[in-house]
């Protein structure tokens, strides 16, 4: 038609694992389909705000590494990099972290490795706009439902600014702290009484470390095993956000927005999902501490 192309987002470099995430797809659990969404919602919802979105538009959640993109289309973009702090940069040039940013066509926005923290946020003004599944654009690693984890080379189509849309004026912004140590307040049950008192003492009172393996899926803890009360397994049951659910080696795993919608593993307890965002952004090594709710 000759009408000139829609802004979008070509990816330049990809990053370690980077995915667009909208505030998820609830309301499929009985289907098995995760929640998926945003680890750091408060992230997700406070670089949209800055750059006049919807809370829940679509924006980019990288892991560790950060991601580089290029703008393209005629118009420039309003963007924000949130969540873990990060150098930002515009063709090179430093930016503000956490803070609207005007990225002209044909520039390349990039966050860098994160310096505090997990996961970056990259929202832009319109929000991201693949192809909604089941009403979200969320990437889901389990069931690979949304938008394919990002490869260099990919372009994601970004959404028309309202007319008249100007975005709100930034002063600094409270972005909120990596805690140094991730307090994690458990409600018992439902399957507490499958291990020993002692264990359940074990549990609100060591101190645990976020394993290395940890993903989207569930928050995988080093440290003390807990010994059961009962042998044998349980049927598949129904599994929440914020599960804390115990593997064969007795090292409790805390299930984040990923996780399988049922299994067979004891739920000793589970976490309020308040918590979990704390959780998104603590970094391998990170104490976790388990407190009574």
């Amino acid at each position: 038609s000759g009408a000139p192309a829609g802004p979008g987002l070509e990816v330049v470099r990809a990053g370690a694992l980077t995915t667009v995430q909208d505030a998820g797809r609830t309301g499929w659990a009985h289907l098995g389909v995760p929640r998926a969404g945003a680890l750091d919602g408060p992230a997700r919802c406070l670089a949209n705000r800055l750059v006049g979105n919807a809370p829940d538009a679509a924006v980019l959640e990288t892991t560790l590494t950060g991601c580089a993109v290029r703008v393209s289309g005629v118009r420039p973009l309003t963007a924000v990099v949130g969540g873990a702090v990060c150098g930002v940069t515009v063709d090179g040039r430093p930016v503000a972290w956490g803070a609207p940013v005007r990225v002209p066509p044909g520039a390349v926005l990039e966050a860098g490795p994160a310096l505090h923290g997990l996961r970056s946020y990259l929202a832009f003004g319109g929000g991201l706009v693949p192809e909604p599944v089941l009403g979200s654009r969320s990437a889901d690693l389990l069931s690979g439902l949304g938008p394919p984890v990002l490869r260099d080379g990919d372009v994601l189509p970004v959404g028309a600014v309202a007319p008249g849309h100007s975005c709100p004026a930034a002063g600094p912004v409270p972005w909120p702290g990596v805690p140094a140590e991730l307090v994690l307040p458990v409600h018992p049950g439902p399957r507490d009484d499958w291990f020993t008192p002692a264990a359940l003492r074990t549990l609100t009172t060591a101190v645990y470390r976020v394993a290395a393996q940890s993903n989207r899926i569930g928050l995988r803890t080093e440290g003390p095993s807990l010994a059961r009360a009962r042998g044998g397994e349980l049927p598949s049951e129904g599994m929440v956000l914020g599960a804390v659910q115990v593997p064969p080696d007795g090292r409790p795993v805390v299930f984040l927005n990923d996780h399988p919608t049922t299994g067979g593993y004891p739920v000793v307890g589970v976490v309020a999902a308040s918590a979990l965002a704390a959780a998104a952004q603590a970094p391998p090594g990170t104490p976790v501490r388990f407190v009574r709710a």
